[in-house]
């Protein structure tokens, strides 16, 4: 479990940030292939964490779960699938995934291992990626949320946790924490036992959807209700 604030954890942290803002007044200055090198390092630094515990690399616990199926995990490729296209929805997704749940991963990580391993740098590189391509799409490039995004994230956000649900009853399996709590500290251990914390956090999700949408639909009311100006 990491101390979270121990200076290796504000560290990543204040790197993350500084790494974001560069890249985000970079997208809007230049945008260009240098978003699909970004998509790239996503996606490598991914598999090699698979590739690490196919290895025999990690702790015990990392190893127990052989699949990416964790919302993070998958949040990545989405991340890396938008920088690349910058298809609607991918963005969407992205931009509600990362901002709603990869920063509380960020904030309370699971991680045992410490600066200067390699899982380190895997970790916040992967986590703070995301979080930064969630804003370099929408604040660097413009690609804004539309009026359904929210639903659309939702349904996406529910048909996935229904099939990692049946993978963890099948296999028996804890993926995305469906069965039981993570064993560090997290945000979930205000919401109750299980399966109340589920159904909580599902709440919660829809909000936070919600919430991060709020500028844009409010810009779009705003520029619906201005009142037009002909020319003179």
């Amino acid at each position: 479990m990491t101390d979270l604030l121990a200076p290796e954890h504000v560290a990543a942290l204040v790197a993350i940030a500084a790494a974001t803002v560069v890249l985000v007044v970079a997208a809007r200055r230049r945008p260009g292939a240098w978003l699909k090198v970004l998509a790239v390092v996503l996606v490598v630094d991914e598999v090699s964490w698979w590739v690490f515990l196919g290895a025999g690399g990690g702790e015990p616990g990392q190893r127990g779960q052989p699949l990416p199926l964790q919302l993070c995990d998958v949040a990545i490729f989405i991340a890396a699938a938008a920088l690349w296209t910058r298809q609607s929805l991918l963005v969407e997704t992205t931009y509600f995934w990362g901002l709603a749940g990869t920063i509380q991963a960020l904030l309370t990580p699971d991680l045992p291992q410490h600066f200067p391993s390699y899982p380190y740098f895997q970790y916040y590189i992967a986590h703070g990626g995301v979080v930064a391509a969630a804003l370099v799409l929408v604040v660097g490039l413009h690609l804004r949320p539309d009026n359904w995004a929210v639903v659309r994230v939702t349904a996406v956000t529910i048909a996935y946790t229904a099939a990692v649900a049946a993978v963890d009853a099948i296999t028996g399996a804890d993926y995305m924490f469906l069965r039981s709590k993570p064993p560090s500290p997290t945000l979930l251990d205000a919401l109750g036992p299980w399966p109340v914390y589920l159904f909580s956090a599902a709440v919660i999700a829809v909000l936070l959807f919600a919430l991060l949408n709020a500028p844009f639909w409010l810009r779009r009311g705003a520029c619906r209700s201005a009142p037009l100006t002909r020319p003179g």
